[in-house]
């Protein structure tokens, strides 16, 4: 059904980098949303009111914000479809991000206005009645929510739309809150006991949870977030792929929205290049990721000794000790250089992974330079700390 209505409506659907072909997802799961949402909220609503139950009432609104959120999800991949102005000149992708968070704001604000009404109930509980129309009614929205949630996590997947992807966890915990109301009823109908505004209030608060999440996940991309390693490992393998280039590190990504990316590099170059050579195999780089990739690059150029007998022994030295000390922390930018009353200058820099203490940081510091000190006491380390923004590394 789901690949159905994908090739049915959208046009070129396999091309999802085109903003266009975006934008057609983006719309379709969007106008499912608010049929199928609106279409339960009149069902649910109605059978609340036959019933006199809040649960039941309580959910229908909940799909009528739900609603509201594919209104607006439609709206905020419409803006971010928007090409880059002069005030915007990284484009508009990020909107996508605040419709989501307006989105999250909706959900919590329905689930304080269920709870308010669903704690009303529990101290003055009314009278209930049982229906097998309103047990179908419930039924059918569970099929329906869960298909739903199937449906918007393979659109937001395909196109990368975090929009989406909170329509379909709030999809799956709307499954939740219904089977939690039909639940209620049919324990209404065997024991005359009227639990509904305690239920109101679980549903309210599953409802207030998942406005949170859909909070938390949207104002992740928007303060920035630590690189996936998938993307990580996709853009670094792609840059080493060149001829001429030893290695790579410091990758930094910033996103601007789904589809728009702007990263940097530090790119390993044998030192005995020109810098026209060098030059060259940059701007190729950098030409080839935006066309096979859709990332704009820029790339800082390192000179590495190649030749150097020397500087090549002690550079695994240094390495070797590196990781007899901690085997997640990596070197680079590995110069040698000679100082008065022959000290011997080690100054290279040390990658370690960003969830280390500051104490662990200069733990590792202070024992390199004490491990390198004993195999030479000439040897004087010059060590710059990065941290590593690779989630997972």
């Amino acid at each position: 059904m789901v690949n159905y209505l994908i090739t049915r409506f959208v046009k070129d659907y396999q091309e999802t980098d085109k903003p266009k072909v975006r934008t057609a997802y983006g719309n379709l799961a969007g106008i499912i949303g608010v049929i199928a949402n609106f279409i339960l909220f009149v069902a649910k609503l109605l059978g609340g009111i036959l019933v006199g139950s809040i649960s039941i009432m309580a959910d229908g609104f909940n799909n009528l914000s739900d609603m509201a959120s594919s209104i607006i999800g439609l709206v905020g991949i419409k803006m971010a479809e928007r090409p880059a102005d002069e005030e915007h000149p990284f484009g508009h992708g990020r909107m996508e991000y605040i419709a989501a968070l307006i989105v999250s704001f909706l959900i919590m604000q329905v689930g304080l206005s269920l709870f308010k009404e669903a704690f009303k109930k529990v101290k003055t509980p009314e009278k209930l009645s049982f229906s097998l129309l309103v047990v179908i009614i419930l039924l059918l929205s569970i099929g329906v929510k869960l298909w739903l949630a199937m449906f918007n996590k393979k659109i937001g997947s395909k196109i990368r739309s975090k929009v989406i992807e909170a329509a379909g966890k709030d999809a799956l915990g709307d499954v939740i809150v219904t089977s939690g109301t039909l639940a209620s009823l049919l324990f209404y109908r065997f024991t005359q006991i009227n639990v509904d505004g305690i239920v109101g209030i679980i549903v309210s608060v599953v409802v207030f949870y998942n406005g949170i999440g859909v909070a938390k996940d949207t104002i992740s991309p928007l303060l920035g977030e630590a690189i996936s390693y998938k993307d990580y490992d996709k853009i670094t393998k792609f840059v080493n792929s060149f001829k001429g280039v030893i290695g790579s590190h410091d990758l930094l990504i910033h996103q601007y929205g789904p589809e728009k990316s702007m990263a940097s590099i530090h790119v390993e170059i044998p030192n005995h290049y020109s810098m026209e050579e060098s030059h060259e195999i940059v701007d190729r780089i950098e030409r080839e990721a935006l066309a096979k990739l859709g990332v704009t690059l820029v790339i800082h150029a390192d000179p590495v000794e190649m030749v150097d007998k020397i500087v090549l022994k002690t550079r695994k030295r240094v390495l070797e000790v590196v990781q007899e000390v901690d085997l997640q922390v990596g070197i680079h930018d590995f110069h040698l250089s000679y100082g008065e009353s022959g000290m011997i200058n080690l100054v290279f820099d040390i990658t370690i992974p960003y969830e280390y203490s500051k104490e662990k940081e200069e733990y590792i510091e202070k024992e390199i330079k004490r491990k390198l000190k004993r195999i030479d006491p000439k040897y004087h380390s010059i060590i710059t700390i990065d941290r590593s923004f690779v989630k997972g590394i």
